[in-house]
């Protein structure tokens, strides 16, 4: 989560850009995210660097000792690193942007999702004002000082610059906030050399968090060839896969996987519920927060998603889209809203229920606070986890009522540390038989198979859990109008002390 104070850094920025003639607000994020961008390539260079100098040999480079524009012009590669050129005057720095260092940074990633999503891309500083890209690129730097050590915060940049879009959220693409992937992430838990999809992958969070997962388990133990798809290089089928319909959003993900050591993923445009997505028995993770408001053009719906649950709502066609795109054996850890779990004025919510369960290994249902998603949205959402089988295989489905996640659930999410249940979640995660032994009054129990289906299939929290009612005893109502009484002549007493005192003026 960010700050207020960083908060006012972006908006400085934005007003500056603003004041400066880009008053489009996707062209204002689009531009601050090359800066950022730009920045974040001289960090890396930084640390490659300093790793050199400990390991006393040479090790690869991003910048060039020269790099040739399409003008034939050449520069020193060092000249276009950021550390270099934020201290020159207006002109100079933005020649040297306009000129090298922003056509050098669509280079990178050759033939990768990188270059794919930087294709088209332009530069979107107005040539007759120098003096506005000084000003972006200083409000930047000073921006970016607060998150040299956390790369993975810049998504929370990302979504509050977001949140100034008009149209942010009309689809229900609202980032996850980090600590949910990474809880959702362990959930999952992906191995090195698994496939990891995630189809509406926005700036490519849970991409991200699941490379941190198996660098920060399993990286000592990983083999050249798993490298090689984990990072999508020497020809491996990359491990990380995304889809996403905004290009912009493309852009930012293929830099953030970048900067994250994953090279060559495959991200790309795709619409991931329409006919042009026709992937199945792929992936052996799926990791997502799909769009869940309004629907899709039922003439553009891959037909198999129809034959699993006939609808054109999003968040039921998205379901059963991992269903079909994930192996057998394959794990699924996604977020719903509320009323997939319990809907029942449509067939097609029942239809999804009674697949999980029947059809499918359904494991857990997490039931996250409605302030999870605030200040950008109050909808209530669960977290389903789930294994394809096509053969069935639920036994006990695991209940868990999140009442909170670590931060405050108003539209401020300040940490707060004291009420903060994913230390528990993930601790009773890996010990699931012991929750055969919870009560049904606690936060968390099993549910065996045949109850939910005894309930028509219903997910709802409420359904199995046990409410225990505290019976106070009150006294009789003879002895509480005494105490009225009592105490109104003491007041009545009071008051007329009071006036003697101010001699009857009251």
């Amino acid at each position: 989560m960010i700050t207020g104070a960083t908060k006012n850094k972006v908006d400085a920025i934005w007003q500056k850009m603003w004041e400066g003639g880009i008053t489009n607000p996707l062209d204002v994020i689009t531009n601050i995210t090359y800066l950022m961008f730009m920045r974040q390539l001289d960090e890396k260079e930084l640390k490659t660097e300093r790793m050199e100098m400990m390991l006393g040999e040479p090790l690869p480079h991003i910048f060039p000792d020269e790099f040739e524009n399409d003008r034939k012009e050449i520069i020193a590669g060092k000249e276009m690193r950021w550390s270099s050129f934020k201290d020159k005057r207006a002109e100079e720095m933005y020649r040297i942007v306009d000129r090298f260092a922003f056509p050098f940074m669509k280079t990178l990633g050759d033939e990768s999702a990188y270059s794919r999503a930087m294709e088209n891309a332009t530069f979107g500083f107005p040539a007759g004002k120098p003096s506005l890209l000084e000003k972006a690129v200083t409000g930047v730097d000073e921006l970016l000082s607060d998150f040299d050590e956390h790369i993975g915060d810049l998504g929370d940049l990302y979504e509050y610059m977001l949140s100034k879009l008009s149209t942010a959220g009309t689809n229900g693409q609202f980032r996850t906030p980090a600590h949910i992937r990474e809880m959702m992430v362990k959930f999952a838990d992906p191995k090195p050399g698994e496939l990891i999809c995630d189809p509406a992958c926005g700036t490519a969070g849970f991409l991200i968090s699941a490379a941190e997962h198996i660098r920060g388990n399993y990286e000592n133990g990983m083999t050249a060839e798993q490298w090689d798809a984990f990072m999508g290089t020497n020809g491996a089928e990359p491990q990380f896969s995304g889809f996403e319909m905004d290009q912009t959003m493309l852009r930012i993900s293929a830099m953030n996987l970048m900067l994250h050591e994953v090279e060559a993923p495959d991200v790309r445009y795709l619409d991931s519920v329409s006919q042009k997505n026709d992937i199945s028995n792929k992936f052996d993770v799926i990791l997502a927060n799909p769009p869940f408001t309004g629907s899709v053009d039922v003439e553009d719906i891959n037909k198999s998603l129809r034959a699993m649950v006939n609808t054109k709502q999003t968040e039921l066609l998205f379901v059963a889209l991992f269903l079909r795109m994930l192996k057998i054996g394959g794990r699924c850890a996604c977020i719903v809203p509320n009323g997939v779990l319990f809907r029942s004025n449509s067939k097609a919510y029942g239809q999804l229920r009674r697949e999980l369960v029947e059809n499918q290994k359904l494991e857990a249902i997490i039931y996250m606070p409605s302030g999870v998603f605030k200040p950008y949205s109050g909808v209530s959402t669960a977290i389903l986890v789930f294994t394809k089988t096509n053969a069935g295989g639920t036994n006990n489905v695991w209940l868990y009522n999140m009442e909170s996640d670590g931060y405050t659930l108003d539209d401020k999410r300040d940490p707060d540390e004291k009420h903060n249940d994913i230390p528990d979640i993930l601790e009773r995660w890996t010990k699931l038989d012991a929750e055969g032994e919870r009560e049904r009054t606690e936060k968390s129990f099993l549910v065996p198979k045949q109850e939910i289906v005894d309930n028509d299939y219903d997910f709802s929290f409420n359904k199995y859990a046990k409410t225990e009612y505290e019976r106070i005893e009150y006294p009789p109502t003879e002895e509480i109008l005494a105490d009225l009484e009592e105490l109104n002549a003491q007041m009545a007493a009071r008051l007329a002390e009071l006036k003697k005192m101010l001699g009857g003026e009251l």
